[in-house]
């Protein structure tokens, strides 16, 4: 990393104001409030930036210098890489999940090992669905029916060739499809050794763990296992296939190897413990890159098996053994999905009752990602189903119909988005005369003089304040939709049992069939919507810097974790970006300077691991200023082993409580980090911390200035550096970082 060329007031005992921005992924000009910028460290995909010297207004409060970290492009960077990050979601909200671990966790080993299995199945749902479409739809079923070749020269060539060489020919698809994501997950990401901190541990609480060890060993163990895994479920699709008509010693031997693999990697990482470790071992990862080979070499050889053994097949109907395997992969992620909620419930402690989603979140995050991977899997069957019979309505009932733990999944999926949006309505309309009586009472308080012609106005900042309250009612109601999808997704078994959606709900429920088959169809266009709103997303977040600071912060906060569940999980960008400010910091503070942090939204987060892996001689110069924080709203409840209030504690005892956290009622994202200080609230919070915190009034006033015609705007989460409570907070905390001056006599 390039060292600073010195700018403004650097001499010893100058103070430097360092700004981390949040998810806007605005730009260094925009952070720093300067037209006039250059590049003083770092790269194009994370660096720190000056106002250039010689220009008007190039310092910043008091004459500080002023400095910039920009890191907007380390989580997204490219339209492809964010793109990737849409269909990726399954495994990164697993990922997610793993780090959600509650402080008192009855056993930290088993919550690892159920979180890293729930994470196999989802690679193993990934090759199901592909193999779903290339062999059991398009090898199996298109290509033995003469309406389904007529018309398509791309799939007749195949039409009348033997079985076993079709299925060989369409297992090369599963094969380039595992080949990707390999190739996804073993990209190069960006170089992070040059900004590796020393290993050795500042801080007792493990959010300072986040970039302080190379977590690219651990992935690369995970990846080669997950890879096994894979290749692992393709063998054993066309064994199963195999096995329905023909068995002799070759598929005895070549099934007992697929199975010897499958148990290999279960063992791998639940067992045994050097997975984990951080640095690399020859020894070891040459065992875990034999098991991928392995498993890879044994695919070869079922598919050659597959294509030249002279057993006849069986006709017609879905690829044997197929649907047996989706069901019972449903039926295992339902059981360790409730085998997670038992583990977090069993010692919650930490004062985690008085909320849900601190005993919850993990289960809560992994039946999401298991019922978006369920969903969007079975969408891709249902549709390419769709797709090869153009004579039917719908997939149901054709011969080339999907499986039905696919229906299952569907139909599971869509009832359980309809009665979690009309469960959040529900609740939306039940608590709106709480949350507006609360507004109502906190604009009272900031504005008690405003005249009567100011109150459409008021009105407005009502309906924000109540808005932004919402926030923590999002919390039961992940609660709902989780156990609702685990719901649907145990519904599945009933595939096993070859029962329709629509034969089960008419016969038991009383709801006609031709209904069902419309919620199932219904529900498809559903998954579609949300997939291709997730791209548009994506697209957006990409492109449009006020779109991303709402839909970024979904992607920060998941590639915020290191890759320690699922390494087909979008790289973490903060091994990255806390060691580089760590050593940022460092040098800044070595040369005689105070370095003031000033962090937005996420930037907060990244400052407080920063600051946990500071050394206690650069952390006596260094003073902390948050606003629009989600360290105590969101990341202490989700993250309640990593982000809990003692380690929030411990971050302000080691910059000597030199910390101000601004936040305000409209925002639905940040918040206060120890106390709210909302007008008419009694605070029982005493001590340092009881000073931490510092409520904005939003907007500053409901009637326009003087010299205005239209009133201040309604902030909410857009940064404050431009508001004079920010330059108060900076004159305070520099006063503070500056060594007192001896009395003259």
């Amino acid at each position: 990393m390039a060292d600073a060329t010195p700018t403004g007031p650097t001499t010893s005992g100058g103070i430097v104001e360092l700004r981390v921005h949040g998810v806007s992924g605005a730009g260094a000009d925009q952070v720093l409030g300067r037209p006039y910028v250059h590049q003083v460290a770092g790269d194009r995909s994370g660096g720190f930036y000056r106002p250039r010297p010689g220009y008007p207004d190039s310092t910043g409060t008091d004459g500080v210098t002023l400095e910039a970290y920009r890191w907007g492009d380390l989580p997204s960077g490219t339209a492809v890489r964010t793109l990737s990050l849409v269909f990726l979601l399954p495994f990164m909200l697993c990922n997610v999940a793993l780090w959600m671990r509650p402080a008192n966790t009855v056993s930290q080993r088993g919550f690892m090992a159920l979180c890293r299995v729930l994470a196999l199945t989802l690679t193993v749902l990934y090759v199901l669905s592909i193999v779903g479409v290339a062999l059991d739809l398009v090898a199996w079923r298109c290509m033995d029916t003469p309406s389904c070749l007529a018309g398509r020269s791309w799939l007749s060539w195949l039409g009348g060739r033997p079985t076993g060489l079709r299925l060989g020919v369409l297992a090369l698809v599963p094969v380039a499809a595992i080949g990707l994501v390999w190739g996804l997950g073993a990209r190069p990401g960006h170089s992070f050794d040059a900004f590796r901190t020393s290993s050795t541990p500042t801080s007792k609480h493990q959010l300072s763990a986040v970039g302080q060890w190379d977590g690219e060993p651990l992935v690369g163990r995970l990846r080669s296992v997950h890879v096994a895994v894979a290749f692992a479920t393709l063998s054993a699709s066309l064994l199963a296939a195999r096995a329905s008509q023909h068995r002799s010693w070759v598929m005895a031997t070549l099934l007992t190897a697929t199975g010897a693999v499958l148990l290999a990697c279960l063992v791998l990482v639940t067992v045994v413990p050097s997975i984990d470790r951080t640095d690399p071992s020859p020894r070891v990862d040459g065992v875990f890159r034999g098991l991928r080979t392995i498993a890879y070499g044994l695919t070869m050889l079922v598919i050659v098996h597959v294509v030249i053994s002279p057993a006849p097949w069986p006709q017609g109907g879905a690829l044997p053994g197929y649907g047996a395997i989706v069901a019972w992969l449903f039926v295992s992620q339902t059981v360790l999905v409730v085998a997670l909620a038992v583990l977090v419930l069993w010692r919650r402690g930490g004062g985690q009752s008085r909320s849900p989603i601190r005993a919850l979140g993990a289960p809560v995050f992994m039946t999401i990602s298991a019922g978006l991977a369920v969903a969007f899997s079975a969408e891709l069957v249902y549709r390419v189903a769709d797709l090869l019979d153009r004579e039917g309505t719908t997939a149901d009932g054709l011969e080339t119909s999907p499986p039905l733990a696919y229906s299952w999944a569907i139909f599971g999926f869509f009832m359980a988005v309809v009665t979690a949006l009309l469960v959040a309505g529900l609740v939306t309309k039940m608590t709106r005369r709480g949350r507006r009586r609360a507004a109502r009472a906190i604009v009272a308080a900031d504005f008690p003089h405003a005249p009567a012609s100011a109150a459409d106005r008021l009105r407005r900042v009502e309906q924000a304040v109540a808005r932004a309250r919402f926030t923590e009612r999002l919390e039961p109601l992940s609660v709902v939709y989780a156990g609702l999808a685990a719901l649907g997704l145990a519904t599945s078994v009933l595939g096993l049992l070859q029962l329709p959606p629509g034969d089960v709900a008419q016969r038991y429920v009383g709801v006609p069939e031709g209904m069902v088959n419309f919620l199932i169809g219904s529900g498809s266009y559903v998954i579609a919507a949300i997939l291709l709103g997730l791209v548009v997303g994506g697209i957006f977040a990409y492109r449009t810097a006020q779109f991303r600071r709402y839909v970024g912060v979904l992607w920060d906060l998941g590639t915020f974790w290191p890759r320690a569940a699922h390494p087909f999980a979008p790289p973490c960008y903060a091994e990255r970006a806390v060691p580089e400010l760590a050593k940022r910091i460092t040098y800044l503070v070595e040369q005689g300077q105070g370095v003031l942090l000033a962090g937005h939204s996420h930037g907060s987060v990244l400052l407080a691991a920063t600051v946990l892996q500071l050394p206690t001689r650069i952390t006596e110069r260094v003073a902390l200023l948050t606003y629009g924080s989600p360290l105590g709203r969101l990341y202490s409840r989700l993250f309640p082993a990593y982000a809990d209030e003692p380690a929030l504690r411990e971050i302000g005892e080691r910059i000597g409580w030199r910390w101000i956290n601004l936040w305000r009622d409209t925002d639905p994202i940040g918040g206060w980090i120890f106390a709210s200080h909302r007008p008419g609230e009694a605070e029982t919070l005493t001590g340092p911390p009881a000073t931490v915190d510092r409520r904005l009034t939003d907007p500053q006033d409901v009637v326009p200035a003087p010299s205005d015609s239209v009133p201040p705007p309604i902030l909410g989460h857009w940064p404050c550096e431009s508001q004079e409570a920010f330059g108060d907070a900076v004159r305070d905390l520099t006063a503070r970082l500056r060594p007192a001056r001896p009395a003259r006599d």
